[in-house]
């Protein structure tokens, strides 16, 4: 196939829309870009006579030594086995302060496509084209985007050594704040290790268990003794008391 477009854009700019893949991603009218995918990849649909064909595809495109700029493509139907492949052509020329697009290469396709008159897949693939080629020179003459200048490093260091360090502020100041010193009061005089496993003290000090007070073992063997002394008493005197 073969196939001229003009568009009132001058070469070079077009040819720098041409070698970016992201604007040329923007120019393909209908093409919905899938997440993580190259830059011109995703689903088309395309209009053939009475129907609509989606297709999801690749496109590559690339600088030659000669100015042109060869284009490769392949896509399969969504909802089908049919296939298509194409490889183009694509050379700028200078005219009327404009561009002439000149596009030449060969195709193949299987499936839905083949179903369709001759005439009426060159008709849809040439308006393909052309709405490619008008949406292509609407890109190119936009002003290129503008991206921030990065921050000097050397700067950064600069900035970052004149900030003095939170520890330097807090031995230049005259007082510690009242938590510190309180701190060091109470850690005044205790080891490291008994700082470290000192309990809580104040309101989320533990509660103390019960204690238990221990008996003093004299008083623990007088009862017995007592007793002891009782039933004695006892036997003893009814002992006596039988004998008279």
């Amino acid at each position: 196939m073969e196939h001229e477009v003009f568009v009132p854009v001058p070469p070079d700019r077009l040819g720098a829309a041409l070698a970016d893949p992201a604007r040329v991603a923007r120019a393909v009218p209908g093409l919905q870009q899938e997440a993580g995918a190259e830059p011109v990849a995703g689903r088309l649909k395309v209009r053939i006579g009475s129907h609509s064909i989606t297709y999801r595809g690749t496109l590559r495109i690339a600088a030659q030594d000669d100015g042109s700029y060869a284009v490769e493509g392949d896509a399969t139907e969504t909802r089908g086995t049919g296939s298509v492949k194409f490889a183009l052509t694509v050379r700028l020329r200078d005219h009327d302060g404009g561009t002439t697009l000149t596009v030449q290469g060969t195709a193949s396709a299987d499936g839905r496509i083949t179903e369709e008159p001759a005439e009426t897949v060159h008709s849809a693939v040439t308006r393909l084209l052309n709405r490619t080629a008008e949406t292509l020179a609407t890109v190119a003459a936009e002003p290129p985007e503008e991206q921030p200048p990065a921050p000097d490093e050397p700067d950064r260091v600069e900035e970052a050594a004149e900030e003095p360090p939170a520890a330097q502020n807090f031995a230049e100041s005259p007082e510690p704040p009242a938590e510190a010193a309180h701190a060091r009061r109470t850690m005044i005089g205790r080891s490291a290790e008994e700082v470290d496993h000192a309990p809580p003290r104040g309101r989320y000090a533990p509660v103390p268990a019960p204690q238990t007070i221990a008996q003093n073992p004299t008083l623990r063997w007088a009862a017995p003794a007592a007793a002891l002394v009782v039933a004695t008493a006892i036997v003893l005197g009814r002992a006596l008391r039988r004998r008279h």
